[in-house]
C-alpha cells in the first residue's frame, strides 16, 4: 500500500492542535468529499472515511467510500482507497424529496454508496455499515485494520422490521461512528424517512444491533421520533446516549438514553448546552488524562443555531464530566466555515476531530451557496481545554415540539 507524508499544518494562533486536510475538492477524479466518520482500532490503526462525490457536490449520483489509513497516530496517511460496495451494482432509488427533484442527483446508471459508519470491536474487527441508494444496507468487515475487507452481505432486513411504524422510503446509517457496548453488543444508528405526503410518522432515528459479532443483525426501538443523523455513546455508567439533528425551533441537540442500547429508550430532551444548526455531530467517550482521571465525553458541531448551509461556522468541542447532560466547556476548533465532524480518541489520550472545513473563497469559485471544500483532520490533546471557556448556558428550554418543517438528511 502507498504511503504518503501528509505533514500537520499548525494552526497559527494555536499550536496545541495540528491539522491535516486528508481530502480535497476536485482531486483524484471527484468534485467533493464529504460525510466524515472516524475510528482508531485497538492496535491504534485511525481509520479515516467519507463519501467521495464523482461528478457533482449532490447527496445522491455516483458516489463511493473512501478510506485512508494512519498507524502512527495522524501524522502520516495513506492514500485513499475505496472499500465499499465493491459488488453488482443496483438499481437506483426512485423516491426523492420535492425540493431535490429539480436538482441533478445523477443519472440512471450512477450509483449512491452512501453514509459510511464504522464500529472498531476490541477483538481487532473492524465492521462498516453502509447504504446504497438510501435504500439498501449493508455490513463488510476487515481482519487487518482496514486494509482489506470482506464481501458485502446485505442486512437491510433489519431496517425492514421497522416498517410498520414508519414505511420508509430512504435509510441512512449514522453518519459518523457506531459502537461496541461492555457487554460485545454492537450497535449502529440511523435515520429513516418518507417523503409521503400523510404518513403516521415521516422520519425517525432507529437501531440496529448484532449480538454475534455482525453476523446477524437486528432492529431496536425507535429512539427518536422526528429527528435524524444521529450520533451514539456509552456513557460511564454503561447508558448509551443517543443525539440527533432536529429542526425544533429552539435549536438544542435532542438526546435519549437507553440501559442496553438498544430498547427502552428514554423520554426525549433537549441538551441546552448544545446549539442545534440542523447539521451532523461527533461525540465520543474519552477514558480521562492525569488532568482529569474520571471519564468525560466530548462533542463536537458548529456553534451557531443559524441552519442555511452557508452559515455552518466554527467547529466547536464541548466536553461534559457528568454524562451528558451539561456540557460547562467549549472551545472553538475551527474558526469559519466548518460542517459536519466526527470524533475518536487514540491510546495515548489524544482526541482527533475529522471534520468538513471550507475555503471561503469556494461560494465565488464553484457558484455554491456553501464553502466546504476539505475534510481536515484535527489531533489534539485535552489539555488543550484548559483555557477553555465556560459554555454559555442558555434560557430555559423544554421538550421536542410537533416538528413540521423538517429537511434534514437528503
Amino acid at each position: 500500500m502507498l504511503w504518503l507524508l501528509t505533514a500537520p499544518v499548525l494552526l497559527a494562533a494555536d499550536t496545541d492542535v495540528q491539522k491535516t486536510n486528508l481530502f480535497t475538492e476536485e482531486t483524484d477524479g471527484f468534485r467533493l468529499y464529504r460525510i466524515p466518520g472516524i475510528v482508531v482500532t485497538p492496535k491504534g490503526t485511525v481509520l479515516a472515511y467519507c463519501e467521495a462525490r464523482k461528478f457533482t457536490v449532490a447527496d445522491r449520483g455516483e458516489i463511493e467510500i473512501h478510506l485512508r489509513r494512519s498507524t502512527d497516530g495522524g501524522r502520516t496517511w495513506s492514500s485513499a482507497s475505496q472499500v465499499a460496495h465493491l459488488g453488482p451494482r443496483l438499481p437506483r432509488n426512485p423516491h426523492l424529496p420535492e425540493h431535490k427533484k429539480k436538482k441533478d442527483m445523477g443519472g440512471p446508471d450512477e450509483q449512491t454508496v452512501n453514509n459510511p459508519v464504522a464500529i472498531a470491536a476490541r477483538d481487532g474487527t473492524v465492521h462498516l455499515l453502509y447504504c446504497v441508494e438510501y435504500m439498501r444496507a449493508f455490513h463488510i468487515r476487515s481482519d487487518d485494520d482496514g486494509v482489506t475487507w470482506s464481501a458485502p452481505v446485505e442486512i437491510t432486513s433489519a431496517f425492514d422490521q421497522y416498517r410498520s411504524e414508519l414505511d420508509w422510503q430512504v435509510i441512512a446509517t449514522g453518519p459518523g461512528h457506531a459502537v461496541e457496548l461492555r457487554s460485545g453488543r454492537l450497535v449502529a444508528t440511523f435515520w429513516m424517512a418518507t417523503y409521503a405526503q400523510t404518513p403516521q410518522l415521516k422520519h425517525a432515528v432507529g437501531i440496529v444491533y448484532s449480538d454475534d459479532a455482525g453476523q446477524t443483525w437486528q432492529r431496536g426501538d425507535i429512539a427518536i421520533r422526528k429527528a435524524g443523523e444521529p450520533n451514539i455513546v456509552e456513557l460511564p455508567d454503561g447508558h448509551v446516549l443517543v443525539t440527533a439533528r432536529n429542526s425544533d425551533p429552539r435549536n438544542r441537540r435532542v438526546a435519549v438514553s437507553s440501559r442496553d442500547g438498544a430498547t427502552g429508550w428514554s423520554k426525549p430532551e433537549f441538551i441546552q448546552d448544545l446549539l442545534e444548526p440542523g447539521c451532523m455531530a461527533g461525540i465520543v467517550s474519552h477514558p480521562g488524562t492525569a488532568s482529569r482521571p474520571r471519564p468525560f465525553l466530548l462533542f463536537s458541531n458548529p456553534d451557531t443555531t443559524e441552519r442555511a448551509h452557508k452559515r455552518r461556522v466554527n467547529v466547536t468541542i464541548k466536553l461534559s464530566e457528568d454524562g451528558g447532560r451539561t456540557w460547562p466547556a467549549s472551545k472553538v476548533l475551527q474558526p469559519g466555515p466548518s460542517a459536519y465532524s466526527d470524533l475518536a480518541v487514540l491510546p495515548d489520550g489524544t482526541v482527533l476531530c475529522f471534520y468538513e472545513s471550507g475555503d471561503p473563497e469556494a461560494p465565488r469559485k464553484h457558484g455554491r451557496p456553501w464553502a466546504y471544500s476539505f475534510l481536515t483532520l484535527a489531533r489534539f490533546h485535552p489539555d488543550w481545554f484548559a483555557s477553555a471557556n465556560p459554555t454559555p448556558q442558555p434560557a430555559p428550554g423544554g421538550l421536542p415540539s410537533e416538528d413540521k418543517n423538517h429537511t434534514q438528511g437528503l
